[in-house]
């Protein structure tokens, strides 16, 4: 199925929300990783989402290029075409994209999404996510409200961050003294900027989230803190005013957290650190297995088939569609595709 359409994914937003179930968000930095994802989600039956950070896109467009514009472009137009084979519906983000490289990174997406609905084609990303958590919550919110206003003229959803994810992503890392739990007292001022402006966002609450590589037990999540969020907006602006909320750094968190999360109206869970590694372990696995082969040794010449790039990038590519398979049943997503093709 094609790409979902503004409709469709808000629906999908609504549903996971309702049937307390998300939606995997996977960081792809290639057509092998998009291909992976599209793979993985399809064999679970479930839609999803396929995003790409700034460090994402730069590394798409060439080590030499490095566009980040022209990286997120050339995965994105790739999805649209691969994705209509898939009986499925993904979604399209960009994450993680702080106010110094909005117009860099964002706002040109942006505009190519505007040039391409002039010309009657499809938006090109459904969502982007602006990441102002390293801003006081009056700056954050400034920025958030005028991207809001012009995403709505072209079906865009915000995702916005309100705290601060511990850990490191993309080379960003959080200072020590960063707000890693996002209070009721934000999501009301969140609420209070935002939803008079009658356009989608999601939020990404932090409750103890932390980037990065962890064993399980060592993140300390505090999922109570986003039913508090849920109930102090609705206490004050009503059952419509509930979030839709993301889940960032889960990397090492225990499953009934994750599920106590959904609970609380968790939609969108990224994942990037574990594909990462599922990605990349068959490819050491063969190398290992295939020392002599992908190595030209003592005036041999190796064996081409064991250094042709395809054959460790299907284990690859395999492996990874394993690892989203496990996070869309982690997230109570598996058969729940909307598609009814």
């Amino acid at each position: 199925m094609p790409v979902a359409e503004f409709k469709t994914y808000c629906e999908m937003l609504d549903r996971a929300r309702a049937n307390r179930f998300a939606y995997p968000a996977i960081n792809v930095t290639s057509l092998t990783t998009a291909n992976a994802v599209l793979k993985g989600l399809a064999e679970s039956r479930s839609d999803g989402i396929i995003q790409v950070s700034t460090g994402g896109a730069a590394f798409a467009s060439g080590i030499e290029v490095k566009d980040m514009v022209l990286g997120a472009i050339s995965i994105a137009e790739h999805v649209h075409r691969v994705a209509a084979r898939y009986p499925i519906y993904v979604a399209l983000n960009t994450d993680h994209c702080p106010a110094d490289k909005l117009d860099k990174y964002v706002l040109p997406l942006v505009a190519e999404t505007e040039r391409r609905r002039a010309t009657g084609l499809p938006n090109l990303f459904n969502s982007h996510m602006f990441d102002g958590s390293a801003l006081p919550l009056k700056d954050n919110l400034d920025i958030a409200a005028n991207l809001l206003e012009r995403f709505k003229k072209s079906d865009l959803i915000l995702e916005i961050e309100a705290g601060v994810v511990g850990g490191e992503e993309d080379g960003v890392r959080a200072e020590a003294s960063a707000k890693l739990y996002t209070t009721p007292e934000d999501t009301l001022e969140a609420a209070r900027r935002l939803n008079g402006i009658g356009a989608r966002y999601l939020l990404a609450a932090t409750f103890g989230n932390v980037h990065g590589v962890y064993k399980p037990g060592a993140v300390k999540l505090r999922p109570a803190v986003l039913k508090e969020c849920q109930e102090a907006v609705v206490k004050q602006y009503g059952e419509s005013a509930r979030f839709h909320l993301v889940f960032h750094g889960g990397s090492g968190s225990e499953i009934h957290e994750i599920h106590e999360a959904l609970d609380y109206g968790v939609v969108k869970m990224n994942i990037d650190t574990d594909t990462q590694y599922a990605f990349t372990r068959p490819i050491v696995g063969h190398m290992f297995a295939h020392y002599d082969g992908v190595l030209r040794v003592d005036g041999e010449m190796g064996d081409k088939k064991a250094y042709d790039p395809r054959t460790y990038l299907v284990l690859a590519e395999k492996a990874m569609a394993e690892r989203v398979k496990r996070a869309v049943t982690e997230l109570r997503g598996t058969g729940t595709t909307m598609f009814k093709g």
